[in-house]
Order: C-alpha cells, then structure tokens, then sequence
C-alpha cells in the first residue's frame, strides 16, 4: 500500500470518530498519523521491511497502537476499526474465511461462545471449547488451528509479544451501563449497519467513552439467533485499549447460574460473581 492510500484511511477514521463524538484528542492523534504519513520521504513499506514495527514506533507521535494499526493495514490491507466505525465490522464473514467453518457454525460460535475474532477463535480452539461444540472433530479442529496459525503469523511476526492489560469487571460493567442507558435514551450517534440492515439505516447507536487513559467504544452485538428472537440489544461488545494492542469484550445477561438475570462480562464469571458479592456487600453489610 502506498503511504497516501494508508493516510486516507486513517483520516477516514479521525473524521468518523468526530462525527461520532469521541475524545477530540483520539480524533487529532489518527490525524496526526495520516500527516504524519503523507510527509514520509520513503514508503511505509519500506520501514516495516527494513526497521519492522520499531521503525514505526520511532516515528513522531506514533506509539504501540497506532504502529500496530500501520502495521496490520500494510498486512492484510484492513483496519479493524475503521471497519467498525464505518458499520461494515461482521464477525460472521471473518470466522466463515476460516476453512471448515460455515455460516451456521460461525453463527454457533459467535452467539454461544461469544467469538467475534480470530484471535478468540484461536484460544477456543487451543482451550478445548471449539471440542464441545457439535460438527467439530479432531480433523476440523487441526485444520482451523493451522489455518489461523498461518493467518495471525503474519501479523505477528516481528512484533513484540503483546501483554493485555484487562480493565476490573466493575469498569467494564459501568461502560456497559452507559452505553445502555444512553441508547435507550437516545443520546447516542448511530451508525448503519451492513448486516439485517438492507435500507442501510443508521439505526445502530455507537459509544466512545473514556475511563482514566483507557478509549471505549462501544456497540450491540445483534447475531442471527438474536434477531429470531428479538433481543438485539442484549450482548454489547466493548473494543478498548490494552497493552500493545486493541482489546475487546462482550457484556450480556446471564441465563444460569447464579448470575442469572444480571450483566456479565463473558468468560469472566468467577470476577463477576465477586463484584456481584461486593456490591451487594456495600448495599446490605457483610454477609452473618
């Protein structure tokens, strides 16, 4: 890709974030990056052949994130969040690339797992959750276990382990909170939706919030089951920074259990509980 092809991407996503009210100095930083970008003297290409993703870093105003957001746009020729940001992020058709999955197992992964990436998808099938899932054999799993091993390598290698830098339960239960209340409320900017939306209405209410130096944004989830039975505003995905790169969550109401009837933050039960014990704690007095 060439340097002026990346930076209109990266102003494409500051102007989309003014649109959509967030933090003014996350809008200048993607900016900055696309100016940044269009005075280079040599291709970006050239940097990351040469220097790697240090070359990036070592740039002007360009920390982990952004280097890493150069980085994969150079790689596989697509920014995640401005995907997301222009309505057009489907985890349906990035689990369906995968080979040996179709749309109704990627349906089953996204609603019942709550898989949106491929990097979930990789730690479900390393962790033994894909196992339990029907249609999924050894020969299937092996096979979607050495396609993404392939795909994420390339965007991998050369960069520095990435160390996740997970925000408490109670932080992502706030913002899960507000973006609740504010939908509701119609306080939010809507975006159109590609997917169950053929008028192309901007009809999908989209957060950005901040918490410390910590940048959300915030979106529902609808998937196929979800529109079937009419709860499209349920499970909430919440994209944030952590450690070298961006970071997301899904929030949802819990149908069993103990948790039955409250948000949850999904594979995170044992902190939920814990944060449902404190507050209740905190309202009634400790437990005799």
């Amino acid at each position: 890709m060439q340097n002026t092809e990346i930076a209109c991407r990266f102003e494409e996503v500051a102007r989309l974030l003014n649109e959509q009210a967030a933090n003014p100095y996350r809008v200048q930083a993607y900016r900055h990056v696309a100016e940044i970008l269009r005075r280079l003297d040599r291709p970006v290409v050239e940097i990351l052949q040469q220097e790697g993703p240090a070359g990036l870093r070592r740039l002007p105003g360009i920390g982990e994130n952004l280097a890493r957001a150069i980085h994969e746009l150079v790689l596989i020729g697509k920014l995640p969040i401005l995907a997301r940001l222009r309505g057009e992020a489907d985890p349906m058709s990035l689990l369906t690339s995968v080979p040996g999955i179709g749309p109704v197992l990627a349906d089953r992964l996204h609603h019942e797992l709550g898989i949106d990436t491929l990097e979930e998808l990789e730690a479900a099938a390393h962790d033994g959750r894909l196992t339990h899932l029907a249609g999924i054999g050894e020969k299937k799993l092996t096979g979607i276990m050495d396609s993404l091993a392939t795909r994420l390598g390339r965007v991998r290698k050369s960069l520095r382990p990435v160390m996740t830098d997970e925000p408490p339960v109670a932080e992502l239960l706030d913002v899960d909170r507000e973006y609740r209340d504010k939908a509701a409320t119609g306080q939010l900017r809507t975006i159109a939706l590609r997917r169950f939306n053929p008028g192309d209405e901007a009809g999908q209410p989209i957060l950005h919030t901040q918490r410390g130096e910590r940048h959300y944004t915030v979106l529902f989830s609808p998937t196929t089951r979800a529109y079937c039975v009419g709860k499209t505003r349920d499970k909430v995905v919440v994209y944030y920074d952590g450690g070298q790169a961006e970071q997301q969550c899904t929030v949802m109401t819990s149908q069993r259990g103990p948790l039955t009837g409250k948000r949850i933050v999904s594979g995170r039960n044992g902190e939920c509980i814990s944060h449902y014990m404190l507050v209740m704690m905190k309202e009634h007095g400790p437990l005799s």
